[in-house]
C-alpha cells in the first residue's frame, strides 16, 4: 500500500505531531486516529485536524491505522514502540533526529516496516512551523523502498528528503543546534550587550534581526567564507582589540565567547581572500593574548 492511500495516525499529540498531522492532512493524507496521554494535549490535536478519532489508548491507534507516526518525546520513544503489538502491515516512523531506528525494533521484530523523518524545522509554535515546512530538509532513515516512500511524503509537503547514514544521526542533528537553539543563545548574548547600554531585548530583536537576515542572504549567494564579512574578515586588528576590551569591562565570560567565535572566523577570512596571513596572525595573537582575569566593573548590567 502507498502511503498516500494509507490511514495514518499519530502517537504522541505535542508541537511535531500537531504541525505533522495538519501538514499531512493537507497535502491530501488521511490522518484519522490519535492518543497521548495528557487530555487537553488530544482535544487540541483533534480541534486542529478534523475527522481525527480521540483514541482512549495508544494500541488503538495502532489497531485503526496502518502507518503511524510516534511522536513522543524522544527519550520515550523506544519505551512506547516496545509496548505496542504491531504486524507486518504496519508502517512505524517515528520523528527524532538523533535517536536511530534501534529504537523501533520491537516494531521491526514484529514485521512491520520502520523509520525515522526528522523535519530540520523549529516547532516552538506550530503555526509557525507549518508555515516554515515548505523548503526544509526533512532527515530520513529508512531502508530501500521505504525510503524512498518516506522521500515522497517529504516532497509532497514541499520539503526536501535527505538520506541520513544510520549511525550519523546524532551528529546530523546536532548540527542543527548551531543555527536552532545555540543561533537563539549568540541572540539571547547580544540582547545582554544591548541591555548594558539601555537597550530592551526587542529593541536588539528589531535592530539585529535585519543583520541576520542579510547574513543568510549574503551566505546564500555566495557561500560561507564569501558571504561572511566583519572585522576579522578585513583583517581589522584594532576594532578586535576595542571589542575585546570593551567585552572585559563588561564580562570575562562574554569576552570568551567572543573570543572562541572570532577565532573560528579566521579561517573562513583567509578562504575569502580579504585577511592575509599576517593580518590573520595578528588577530589571532590578540585574541590569543586577551586578558582573562581582569575584574569586570559592569558584570551586573550584563547580568
Amino acid at each position: 500500500m502507498r502511503s498516500k492511500d494509507s490511514t495514518m495516525g499519530f502517537i504522541g499529540c505535542g508541537r511535531v505531531g500537531r504541525t505533522l498531522a495538519r501538514a499531512l492532512a493537507n497535502a491530501g493524507y488521511r490522518v484519522s486516529a490519535a492518543w497521548t496521554r495528557d487530555p487537553a494535549a488530544l482535544q487540541r490535536f483533534t480541534d486542529e485536524v478534523p475527522g481525527v478519532i480521540p483514541c482512549q489508548a495508544a494500541q488503538e491507534v495502532v489497531e485503526l491505522c496502518d502507518f503511524v507516526w510516534i511522536t513522543v518525546a524522544d527519550d520515550a520513544i523506544e519505551a512506547v514502540a516496545q509496548s505496542l503489538q504491531w504486524s507486518p502491515h504496519h508502517r512505524v516512523v517515528h520523528c527524532s533526529g538523533a535517536t536511530g531506528l534501534s529504537a523501533l525494533e520491537k516494531a521491526g521484530h514484529d514485521g512491520a516496516r520502520t523509520g525515522g523523518f526528522h523535519p530540520l524545522q523549529m516547532f516552538a509554535n506550530p503555526e509557525v512551523a507549518l508555515r516554515g515546512l515548505p523548503g526544509c530538509t526533512v532527515g530520513i532513515a529508512a531502508d530501500g523502498g521505504f525510503a524512498a516512500e518516506l522521500g515522497e511524503i517529504a516532497t509532497r509537503l514541499g520539503c526536501v528528503p535527505f538520506q541520513v547514514p544510520e549511525g550519523s544521526r546524532a551528529l546530523y542533528h546536532a548540527s542543527a543546534y548551531y543555527v536552532g537553539p545555540f543561533l537563539i543563545a549568540l541572540l539571547r548574548e547580544a540582547s545582554l550587550l544591548w541591555k548594558s547600554f539601555g537597550g530592551t531585548e526587542q529593541q536588539t530583536l528589531d535592530a539585529l534581526l535585519p543583520l541576520l537576515a542579510g547574513t543568510v542572504a549574503a551566505v546564500k549567494d555566495a557561500g560561507l567564507a564569501k558571504g561572511m564579512g566583519g572585522c576579522v574578515a578585513r583583517g581589522d586588528v584594532g576594532t578586535v582589540g576595542k571589542h575585546l576590551d570593551a567585552l572585559h569591562e563588561l564580562s570575562t565570560d562574554a569576552q570568551a565567547l567572543y573570543r572562541d567565535l572570532a577565532l573560528r572566523t579566521l579561517p573562513m577570512g583567509l578562504e575569502r581572500g580579504t585577511l592575509n596571513k599576517d593580518a590573520a596572525a595578528r588577530i589571532h595573537s590578540v585574541l590569543r593574548e586577551a586578558p582573562a582575569s581582569r575584574k569586570a566593573h559592569r558584570v551586573k548590567a550584563y547580568l
